[in-house]
């Protein structure tokens, strides 16, 4: 096994987990202290509207950073979309859409740099020599490209998609991002970003500094609850199971209504024996901000329909100012057009820096 198979088996194994929650506990507390030292890169793909998964997974997080005075990137990974597809469907109306989402539950596009994949180019063309530091057999390795190599159902993987993992590496390494946030299961991902940080520097370094071109990044772990879809399974923009940010108040009751529940009558937070009960608590508590196990308590043995009705207005009140600005945002495409113009440039002009440093390192100028 050679030294990346190596790292990224380590990444999973039970030991380095214990060490990566920890270390992960250790950030959040320095970033209590003094953010400054961070830079966090995340982002999502435009292939639908973000749901309230992504909110109280994700997004709510990324809010929490950016007021707690973390220098945060969000990235549209637009060129993502092509990845496993023919086409990219309505994308630029879905790329603005998470633009309009990042902005109505509170980023702040002067603290906070938004982004697309395809407005950076300097970003991807470190894509070059990041491919020249991985083998078609560590690629291969990738638990995503295993996933999607596995679901294709005998469809050829599109060369974009075997190196989606040195294009994530691209997306964290070329800002200088030093934390990602990520759950248990992309640790994978996040190493080989550092795999091939570390190589590079093994490779080239600099002649004249013993500062690494690129620096380590390391995980801030998600401790979000995972809330599934309305028909019990993972929420999923695929699946027609999701709640959007996006919905109105009628359209947010009639899909709770269709939600999958059980046949007991006393209500009860159990996620492992009822999961489908537990995952309307879990909401109703959440957009509440109150623990789940005080919410069955309250529901009682009124039953699923009470549980419905509560986790219906639970949502519609939290979500009730978010959608209004969202609408508001909505009406004027020439602002939404502004952050993203103003946010590629920023990210632009750091991509710029980043590649020029590679350069340097690589002995290219010319």
């Amino acid at each position: 096994m050679n030294d990346a198979a190596q790292d990224l088996a380590d990444a999973t194994s039970e030991a380095s987990l214990r060490r990566t929650v920890a270390r992960s506990a250790e950030i959040e507390r320095a970033i209590a202290a003094d953010p400054s030292p961070f830079r966090v890169l995340t982002g999502d793909r435009p292939t639908g509207n973000l749901h309230l998964g992504h909110y109280f997974g994700t997004l709510a997080k990324r809010v929490s950073l950016q007021q707690r005075g973390v220098e945060t990137f969000i990235l549209v990974a637009d060129y993502q979309v092509i990845a496993d597809r023919d086409g990219v469907g309505p994308l630029q109306e879905r790329v603005y859409s998470l633009v309009a989402d990042y902005l109505a539950v509170g980023l702040d596009p002067e603290r906070t740099t938004i982004f697309t994949h395809s407005a950076i180019p300097e970003l991807n063309q470190l894509m070059l020599p990041f491919l020249s530091l991985v083998t078609e057999a560590e690629l291969r390795r990738n638990p995503t490209v295993k996933a999607e190599s596995a679901d294709s159902e005998g469809r050829p993987m599109s060369g974009l998609l075997l190196t989606y993992p040195v294009h994530q590496a691209a997306d964290i390494l070329f800002c200088q991002a030093n934390l990602v946030p990520v759950g248990k299961d992309q640790l994978p991902h996040l190493e080989q970003a550092r795999v091939i940080a570390r190589r590079f520097d093994e490779r080239y370094g600099r002649a004249d500094s013993e500062r690494p071109v690129f620096r380590a990044p390391e995980a801030l772990l998600s401790q979000a609850a995972n809330l599934l879809g309305t028909d019990g399974a993972k929420m999923s923009k695929s699946k027609a199971n999701t709640i959007e940010l996006g919905m109105d108040a009628d359209a947010t009751a009639a899909a709770l209504k269709k939600a999958v529940t059980d046949s007991e009558r006393t209500i009860t937070y159990e996620p492992q024996r009822r999961p489908e009960v537990s995952n309307l608590v879990l909401l109703a508590a959440l957009a509440r901000g109150r623990e789940p196990d005080e919410v069955a308590a309250e529901v009682g043995d009124a039953g699923a329909g009470a549980l419905k009705r509560m986790a219906t207005e639970a949502v519609n009140e939290h979500f009730a100012p978010i959608r209004a600005r969202r609408a508001e945002l909505n009406a004027d495409p020439g602002y939404l057009q502004q952050v993203l113009r103003r946010g590629n440039e920023r990210a632009r002009g750091i991509a710029s820096r980043t590649l020029d440093e590679v350069r340097v390192a690589m002995r290219m100028q010319y």
